[in-house]
């Protein structure tokens, strides 16, 4: 899960570049502002995407586990 999250990151660093600094005394450019409405945007989906997979381990844990298990003599097969 941590090598795939870092390379989501990577993939959005590459997609959506940081951009040029701007003074204080300078409003920042349409153009920045829709940068940083995207990074945000893609980090959200990011942590939604990483709630829905542990929720969905998290079900399927459950599930296994109200499974009855068979005794293992049903478990072989002749």
């Amino acid at each position: 899960m941590e090598r795939q999250t870092r390379a989501l990151r990577a993939l959005i660093r590459q997609a959506f570049p940081e951009p040029e600094a701007v003074p204080d005394d300078e409003p920042a450019s349409l153009e920045q502002a829709r940068a940083q409405r995207r990074r945000q945007t893609a980090a959200s989906e990011a942590a939604a995407l990483r709630r829905a997979r542990a929720g969905r381990a998290a079900r399927q844990a459950r599930t296994q586990a109200a499974l009855p298990q068979r005794p293992a003599a049903l478990r072989t097969t002749a």
